[in-house]
């Protein structure tokens, strides 16, 4: 099918990040690429925010195209914003004050992360309460997501082994999505099959090699939410936490990528799966703003958080495509040895 210029459409990979409410950014970013009809997703692999974002999206798609994608995910993030208002873990009048999206100062947040510290969540939530069951179950048909146009790779890591599994588009549930953002500090693994699982930012954050071994597309576009590198050394607890969960949560995308850019280099490009690896083009869309939130901000919720991550995601989408949307397709707008340099 062509675009309203009659020209081919680029199939292109996406690869999303996790990192809890700052998915609202890949939200934006999603938004805008959806708006482009020179492109046509192909694949999405996605990891915890960005499992969700990958399945609402194609489910979406499977319902009414584009536009059915963009309006469910705005259907799904409004969810999550409402749910958040009866959390207890709210912004402090302090943080509000000051402006900050943090939650550091918010007392809930403080008595959690105490908490989380001392007792396990097969202590505090003895029924594996998690209310993105209900939204996930209400925002998304899986059986319309098994058939979807799109390919889909989510990844989770089995607690037993610390490998991960990539549950593809007809082994996708609710479970599967809420294994691969299960923090185990937070939540009971998640039983799938008999096999528990915990987030799949321990194994692969997203995870990229099925995007080239299953997917048509030679473009895989990366929506990085988890800074990788930080000017200022962290001092407080709580940001040595933050950092080594960021470094943590890298940590397997930089070595597939080393992996990948190490096949590239001894991969035959005329002959069969040799052809994808050298025929890969690597782009990527983040935001330094992600860096000025702490890691309690990810568990901000509020419209009006998720509503400014949105917008960023938007604007970096709308940035990335004035400096290189006529690349995609042609060649790589980001070198991967620089993205393994960064990680």
């Amino acid at each position: 099918m062509n675009d309203e210029r009659g020209e081919e459409p680029v199939l292109i990979d996406l690869a999303l990040q996790g990192g809890g409410s700052h998915g609202a950014f890949t939200w934006g970013v999603l938004d805008r690429l959806l708006e482009e009809p020179r492109f046509h997703i192909a694949a999405i692999s996605g990891t915890s925010a960005g499992a969700m974002n990958a399945a609402i999206l194609a489910s979406g798609w499977a319902d009414g195209g584009a536009n059915g994608a963009r309006a469910a995910l705005e259907k799904y993030w409004r969810a999550v914003s409402r749910a958040a208002a009866f959390s207890p873990l709210q912004r402090s009048p302090l943080d509000r004050l000051t402006g900050r999206w943090s939650l550091d100062t918010s007392p809930a947040y403080v008595a959690m992360d105490l908490m989380t510290r001392l007792l396990s969540p097969y202590d505090l939530n003895p029924l594996a309460f998690n209310p993105l069951r209900t939204i996930l179950s209400e925002s998304i048909d899986f059986e319309r997501l098994a058939n979807s146009p799109i390919k889909l790779f989510v990844t989770a890591t089995r607690v037993r082994t610390g490998r991960g599994r990539i549950f593809r588009n007809g082994e996708i549930t609710a479970d599967v999505l809420l294994a691969s953002a299960c923090l185990p500090t937070m939540f009971r693994a998640v039983e799938i099959d008999g096999e528990a699982y915990w987030d799949g930012g321990y194994a692969g954050n997203p995870t990229i090699t099925p995007l080239i071994r299953e997917s048509d597309a030679h473009d895989t576009l990366l929506v990085q939410i988890n800074p990788t590198e930080r000017s200022e050394i962290p001092r407080s607890a709580a940001e040595i936490l933050n950092r080594v969960n960021e470094i943590s949560f890298n940590s397997p995308l930089a070595k597939e990528l080393r992996m990948i850019a190490l096949l590239r280099q001894v991969a035959d490009p005329g002959h069969g799966e040799g052809e994808r690896w050298a025929r890969m083009r690597t782009h990527r869309i983040k935001s330094d703003m992600l860096a000025e939130f702490g890691a309690s901000s990810k568990l901000n919720a509020e419209w009006a958080f998720v509503g400014k991550l949105r917008d960023e995601g938007r604007r970096a989408a709308s940035e990335f495509l004035a400096v290189h949307g006529k690349d995609v397709g042609k060649r790589s707008t980001a070198d991967l040895d620089e993205l393994v340099a960064e990680c």
